[in-house]
């Protein structure tokens, strides 16, 4: 089967839960979580949950938990504290969940920032892959970051990936 024929086969909604990582924001002012709801809404994709949790291991850990055990979500995007500042803690968290590993999300992700913002995309932990039957996607919290991602990548295989956890 074509990776044409996989993706019409997909689910038409996706229904995800999206996490912010920071220690600063709040629903008034994280640009970066509205920015991956609405892009969602646009497709017609269900948002599950969201929360902001502190880049605190202890408490990403509890919300991924409660998140990948949800029967009513498909995929988890989290973003923030990907970079390497004494504070970002959540590529540790996520890879302890990961299962199957998307190595190419992140390498791809990288070079597009790259094209994008330079050689500060070195510095971006950004990770994909599966976790408990669920797609689970960590990218940095900027604004211009999630934006890149999810219109290069996420909105583009979403269904796919799910798909092929879940089956049509």
């Amino acid at each position: 089967m074509s990776v044409a024929e996989h993706k019409a086969k997909g689910k038409k909604s996706i229904r995800c839960f999206v996490i912010t990582v920071s220690d600063t924001r709040s629903e008034a002012n994280d640009t970066s979580g509205q920015t991956i709801k609405s892009m969602l809404g646009v497709e017609q994709h269900q948002i599950a949950g969201y929360r902001i949790v502190k880049d605190e291991p202890a408490q990403i850990e509890a919300l991924l938990n409660e998140a990948l055990g949800a029967v009513e979500v498909d995929a988890v995007i989290v973003n923030g504290g990907t970079g390497i500042a004494p504070r970002d803690g959540t590529y540790e968290v996520v890879s302890r969940f990961l299962e199957k590993k998307l190595d190419g999300f992140g390498e791809i992700f990288r070079y597009l920032s790259y094209l994008d913002i330079g050689s500060a995309a070195i510095m971006s932990r950004s990770a994909a892959g599966s976790a408990r039957g669920k797609v689970l996607i960590s990218l940095p919290g900027s604004k211009g970051a999630v934006t890149l991602a999810m219109e290069k990548l996420i909105l583009p295989e979403i269904r796919h990936m799910v798909s092929q956890l879940q089956g049509p």
